[in-house]
Order: structure tokens, then C-alpha cells, then sequence
């Protein structure tokens, strides 16, 4: 990344090499860091990123917003319908892919 680049992850924590984050922080090669997701959930009190310069942490909530339940909700009653009526299911983990 550039100098004075921001990082935000709100994807999955394993992305992010965070001994690396630490130190381009602390090198002020980094402008700064958002991280609603860590390599290890819930972080650690004794993580280095809870002391890291110019890091804001969310408590991976990055999906939320007001219509959040009410998709989530119609996304489970169609599956349900779906598995109890022997139809095709989709949003299923592919394993070798890992998600």
C-alpha cells in the first residue's frame, strides 16, 4: 500500500497480517486502520491492536443497519421453506472453497 494509506476490513480478520498492521502503524507508514473483524473474535484483551496507534475497532457490526432483521428474517423463512419442501437451497458453504 502507499504511504499514509487507511486500511478497513470488514470482511474476515484472516486477510490482514495484524503483526504487519502493527508495525506500518506504529512506522507511521499507515494513516490509519477501521477493523470491524480480527483474526481472533472477540479480540483479546491483550492484543497488540487494542494499544496500536490510529486503530478504530468495531465489535463486527459492519453488516448492521435498520433493515438488517428484516432481510436476515425473509433469507431464513425462504430457506426453511425451501428445506422442508425438498427444493434447491442456496448461500451454502462450499468447503473447498472455505466459505
Amino acid at each position: 500500500m502507499k504511504q499514509g494509506a487507511r486500511v478497513v476490513n470488514v470482511s474476515r480478520g484472516t486477510l490482514l497480517d495484524e503483526p504487519e498492521l502493527i508495525l506500518a502503524l506504529q512506522q507511521n507508514r499507515l494513516s490509519g486502520a477501521a477493523l470491524d473483524v480480527t483474526e481472533t473474535e472477540p479480540l483479546p484483551a491483550e492484543s497488540p491492536l487494542w494499544k496500536a496507534p490510529r486503530v478504530f475497532i468495531t465489535p463486527h457490526t459492519s453488516a448492521m443497519s435498520e433493515r438488517l432483521w428484516d432481510r436476515q428474517t425473509a433469507v431464513l423463512m425462504d430457506l426453511l421453506g425451501r428445506w422442508f419442501d425438498g427444493r434447491e437451497m442456496y448461500n451454502q458453504v462450499d468447503f473447498e472453497k472455505g466459505y
